[in-house]
């Protein structure tokens, strides 16, 4: 079943133009990685998906509906976004950033189930000792794990990540990819992350979608995106691919 389905969507920021003829299709439950080299428009893609930019052409369906005709609030309540990095210009608790999340779904004061939501998240993400604490004091790692227990109490059908392990160190790294890819089998949603780390992408994506200059070079599973010859000819780096437990494990040799 299609829960999301990208059609021909492109999008210029003045001349230049970033996303040309994108076309993609996400199935429910599925995790779907997006790899490619800086600026190959992976991040535009993930914000025209959740509207923060308009396409000047092409369709974004959520569930068969033209996510334009949708209103805000609705789409919030649906798609849950993660941004590479955000700044908080206002002091704020870690409990009431996360709580935020559940913004879309509040009336008017946030309810008992509000915040035994934003508790179980924040367990979740061991990150419930920093409930009190300013969200300005924490590290980049620390924040990051705050934002996406933000977007994660939205209760999305639809979660987008971009970058989401790129302040963590690596046992952060598989701790937070571990939670993630749980939350999408449990909670039957699906996730499209934009990624650089291809070895995270290997190990957890069921799907990748590989860009280069704003267009998909290839898509399919792990094992027939990341291959030495794509790799080779999307980031110009000579790699060598081992097999690991079917996912492919890519070892970077030299710059071609």
């Amino acid at each position: 079943m299609v829960k999301l389905k990208i059609k021909d969507v492109e999008f210029s920021y003045g001349s230049v133009q970033v996303l040309k003829a994108v076309s993609i299709e996400l199935a429910a439950s599925e995790m779907l990685g997006v790899v490619g080299p800086n600026g190959a428009g992976k991040s535009t893609l993930l914000r025209c998906i959740d509207r923060i930019l308009k396409p000047q052409r092409g369709d974004i369906l959520l569930d068969g509906r033209d996510i334009k005709e949708m209103h805000l609030v609705e789409l919030a309540r649906k798609i849950g976004y993660i941004p590479q990095s955000a700044s908080q210009v206002f002091p704020a608790t870690v409990f009431d950033t996360v709580l935020m999340g559940r913004r879309p779904h509040l009336g008017w004061r946030s309810s008992e189930k509000d915040t035994e939501t934003v508790l179980e998240t924040l367990q979740l993400l061991n990150i419930e000792e920093f409930a009190m604490r300013d969200i300005n004091e924490l590290s980049g790692g620390q924040q990051q794990k705050v934002f996406i227990a933000r977007a994660l109490t939205q209760e999305p059908d639809v979660l987008l990540l971009d970058e989401p392990t790129s302040n963590l160190d690596i046992r952060h790294q598989l701790e937070v990819m571990d939670i993630i890819k749980n939350i999408v089998k449990e909670k039957q949603i699906s996730a499209i992350m934009a990624i650089h780390d291809l070895n995270l992408a290997s190990r957890y994506a069921d799907r990748i979608v590989m860009m280069n200059s704003g267009k998909i070079f290839s898509t399919g599973n792990p094992v027939s995106v990341l291959t030495p010859d794509n790799i080779k000819h999307v980031y110009g780096v000579e790699v060598k691919v081992n097999d690991h437990d079917v996912r492919p494990y890519i070892v970077p040799i030299r710059p071609v």
